[in-house]
């Protein structure tokens, strides 16, 4: 190219690249704007490109760099260098990258939330946004109905179920099953269903895309893909890579369903094991709290529980136990030992048989774990409540007077569950209204902290707080004593910790209704 812009001369590849044979004017060559502008910068006194990059741009639908050198003459020699598979092969690169960037992101985000319904909300919404214009989700059949997740670009996600016949869609009964997706060019758009739509999905449909959510063993659903006639159809690299998708979003699918069940039934099984709610019974008070070695777990080795009798003439039966071990294993066992005193209730009048049968079926199961017990029964009369309290290698119940005054049951025996016999002495006590039995395990006085963290709570300790118990309700006496006991430990490590309260309810004022005279019970509430 001369000083001008005029092509002067051109080898036989430039003019095959420019369609013009040997004979025809090479001035009126179609010299492209972008390699005309780089003449034109060539030319310059500074030229703007002598250490930038090359020249390129397209000629007859491919790419070229433009390499220059000067001519005697002033012109300007261009070496034209086709680099069209070098684009493409870095544009295939960049796209390569946005997909495995694509990818990890969807892990990341699905992985972060264990929530079925989250997951299948961010996966559609995630599909409709990168893969296609709309995505819908068909997950596995609930009865007879399946649960589907609708997302388009630019809309809501929406959820719904409804009775379909998934052998409609091509390919979406065999995925459901697990089977391998079937080629996008087998499905006809024609034959989607309006239930594979979402709603408001605006245009013919295109092209389409069903391709299972691998799930561990078990298929979590399937993906359909659907792109409107505007847009071009799914090319096979996208086929692929929706697949690599569905295999990222079916294994945390189904991570977050496999936790959803497990939950649920760990909360099944879990209401067994959680110590039960505590009320006035037969007119007596009873109040219980719980506190597991590791505050991440809600059970342990240490349970109460409170049978009440058929009537109020009838003795309501109480047990507190501490299992050797603490979690998960010790919660297992303390199960299996209130299965056992549920069953023996018929019996609970003799403490000391229902301790030798509890005792055999400890010996002949698979645990190799004891158990230490305080039993109690109860019955309102008079106003007053009568306990019988039986020890079996526990710490004795402490009785709380109204005169300040703290008892300790005159009651002792041996641990269940280690020795093929169990001996125990029972005791008997009367609470005036206002009084409270106190029922407890070690490990509220084996919390060890204080001001230098190594010294235990103690039973002296113990017994001095409860001398300002006197008088309060039951509710009030275990509240205080966990709040002391966690006080004491300050952040440091404990035993499972067990406090069950048996009250006799101060008596009100006299009244009169219709003609007769009745004493009514209040409840005191006191403010901790």
């Amino acid at each position: 190219m001369d000083r001008s812009g005029a092509v002067v001369e051109a080898n036989e590849s430039a003019r095959a690249l420019f369609r013009r044979a040997g004979d025809d004017l090479l001035a009126d060559l179609p010299v492209p704007a972008w390699l005309a502008e780089a003449h034109r910068d060539r030319l310059r006194p500074a030229p703007e490109s002598a250490d930038g990059p090359a020249p390129s741009g397209a000629i007859d639908h491919r790419s070229f760099e433009a390499h220059p050198s000067t001519t005697g003459e002033g012109g300007v020699v261009w070496w034209l260098v086709d680099n069209t598979d070098v684009r493409l092969a870095e544009q295939e690169l960049r796209d390569e990258r946005e997909r495995t960037g694509l990818l990890a992101h969807v892990s990341n985000t699905l992985l972060s939330s264990l929530n079925v319904e989250r997951c299948t909300e961010v996966t559609a919404r995630m599909a409709a946004d990168h893969l296609a214009d709309a995505a819908v989700i068909v997950a596995p059949a609930q009865g007879r109905r399946y649960p589907l997740t609708y997302a388009q670009v630019g809309g809501p996600v929406t959820q719904s179920t409804a009775h379909i016949d998934p052998s409609i869609v091509p390919g979406l009964a065999e995925a459901l099953q697990g089977f391998p997706p079937v080629p996008t060019r087998w499905i006809s758009p024609d034959d989607i269903p309006d239930w594979a739509v979402p709603p408001g999905f605006t245009g013919p449909i295109g092209s389409v895309i069903v391709t299972p959510l691998p799930g561990h063993g078990v298929p979590a659903g399937v993906l359909i893909l659907l792109r409107a006639s505007a847009h071009r159809a799914f090319t096979d690299g996208e086929e692929v890579f929706a697949r690599l998708f569905a295999a990222r979003a079916g294994a945390a699918l189904s991570a977050a369903r496999m936790y959803s069940e497990q939950a649920a039934i760990t909360s099944v099984l879990m209401r067994e094991l959680l110590p039960p709610v505590l009320e006035r019974v037969h007119g007596v008070d009873y109040a219980g709290r719980y506190r597991p070695a590791n505050d991440h777990e809600r059970v342990g080795g240490d349970f109460y529980d409170v049978h009440p009798g058929a009537d109020p003439a009838q003795e309501t039966f109480v047990v507190l136990g501490d299992v050797a071990g603490k979690g998960l294993e010790a919660a297992a066992l303390t199960g299996k030992i209130r299965s056992v005193l549920q069953a023996l209730l018929p019996l609970s009048g003799d403490h000391q048989r229902v301790l030798g049968l509890l005792n055999g079926a400890l010996l002949t199961s698979h645990h190799a774990r004891f158990v230490t017990l305080v039993l109690a029964s109860a019955r309102r009369k008079a106003g007053q409540v009568h306990l019988r309290l039986t020890s079996a290698g526990h710490l004795p119940p402490l009785i709380i007077r109204t005169d300040g005054r703290v008892e300790e049951a005159s009651t002792s025996g041996q641990l269940v569950g280690a020795l093929p016999k169990v001996t125990s002495r029972s005791a008997t006590a009367v609470l005036a209204p206002g009084e409270t039995c106190l029922l407890y395990t070690d490990g509220i006085t084996e919390a060890r902290g204080g001001p230098l963290g190594d010294e235990f709570f103690g039973e002296q300790r113990l017994r001095r707080s409860l001398v300002e118990c006197a008088g309060m309700p039951a509710e009030a006496v275990v509240e205080r004593v966990q709040m002391l006991a966690a006080q004491w430990l300050g952040k440091g490590r404990h035993d499972d910790m067990a406090t069950l309260a048996i009250s006799a309810p101060k008596t009100g004022p006299l009244s009169v209704v219709d003609g007769r005279v009745h004493r009514r019970e209040q409840r005191v509430r006191r403010t901790m």
